[in-house]
């Protein structure tokens, strides 16, 4: 899967003149499925789940957390507990999460409780697709 840059859709030969530029896709960056020649718009959101949930080392740890805050609302030691990770690597991937958007909190410091944002809810189809292709789902 290749992603498009900032090449200018001008005059050129090849594949690059035919790839729009990221300014005149208003800054979306396109995924190009080959096999069907369309391309796919990730809005600002879809990139930073890629990065997330894809592109670092506690992506599929990360992406366990989520799915069990999704499950039910809890705090950082009753996630740790019943997903047996350690409570500062939940609070670390919480942390994450939490100055991403991905969740949002509820409650005073001590046992706060963590909910799936709107905004991830909203992307949640998006999520499910993106650790599909990137074999995160395997670990969940």
């Amino acid at each position: 899967m290749a992603l498009s840059h900032s090449i200018p859709a001008s005059g050129g030969e090849g594949a690059a003149a035919r790839q729009p530029s990221r300014a005149a896709t208003g800054g979306t960056i396109l995924l190009l499925r080959p096999a069907y020649g369309e391309s796919v718009a990730l809005d600002p959101f879809e990139r930073l789940l890629w990065w997330l949930f894809a592109g670092s080392t506690g992506a599929p740890t990360r992406a366990v957390v989520l799915r069990a805050v999704k499950e039910e609302p809890r705090n950082a030691q009753q996630l740790s507990r019943a997903l047996g990770l350690d409570y500062t690597t939940v609070r670390h991937h919480l942390r994450v999460l939490a100055d991403n958007r991905i969740v949002v909190t509820e409650g005073e410091t001590y046992g706060k409780l963590y909910f799936v944002s709107d905004a991830m809810e909203a992307h949640w189809s998006a999520l499910e697709a993106i650790l599909e292709k990137s074999g995160a789902r395997r670990k969940g």
